[in-house]
């Protein structure tokens, strides 16, 4: 059984490692998500392979106790928003990794424009500047509820939460100066 206290992985790693596909999109995956390593993306894929391996066996099984697990997993994958309020076993066997990724804290704080950068957005959260629902949330790989994507906001005290703070003002690029005209031989004679 073992000791309660020991951590234990929560994730497998790919039994390829060294494919050249494979490494380009957890390359495409590390630079779109901004994750700190390939171990966030391991995870996410555990995640993904849990669900579906759970939906394989509720499909092919029949009993009353597995209508009670299939209502479960539809509720906590609605409640997730990963499926709709229509959803079926079907459709979670079509969740993609993309899907999950959008779910993360850290990809929502970017896209609400709570960030300047996919980078920015985990450092806010790793720094405890991010609430979700008034709980300090400082694990970017949190997946947010569907109720909760509203009640994601900067912790009250702390000086992000000023539109005005340096780190918040969105940079506009500035019209480059124009290029100087390169005078032809032509123009010369």
């Amino acid at each position: 059984m073992g000791l309660p206290k020991k951590q234990r992985k929560k994730y497998s790693t790919p039994v390829h490692p060294w494919q050249k596909a494979m490494i380009d999109e957890e390359k495409k995956l590390v630079e779109e998500y901004g994750f700190k390593n390939k171990k966030e993306i391991y995870k996410m894929r555990s995640i993904l392979k849990g669900f579906s391996d759970q939906t394989k066996e509720l499909i092919a099984s029949k009993t009353p106790q597995a209508e009670k697990e299939r209502v479960a997993l539809l509720k906590k994958l609605q409640r997730i928003g990963l499926i709709n309020k229509t959803g079926t076993l079907d459709n979670i066997l079509d969740i993609s990794i993309n899907d999950i990724m959008n779910r993360r804290l850290q990809t929502f704080v970017y896209k609400k424009g709570f960030a300047r950068s996919i980078n920015q957005a985990r450092q806010f959260i790793v720094h405890e500047h991010i609430t979700v629902g008034g709980k300090k949330i400082t694990t970017p790989s949190y997946l947010v509820n569907a109720d909760e994507e509203n009640s994601i906001a900067f912790v009250a005290n702390s000086k992000l939460s000023d539109e005005e703070h340096p780190e918040r003002v969105i940079l506009t690029k500035k019209n480059p100066k124009p290029k100087k005209a390169v005078k032809n031989e032509r123009n010369r004679k």
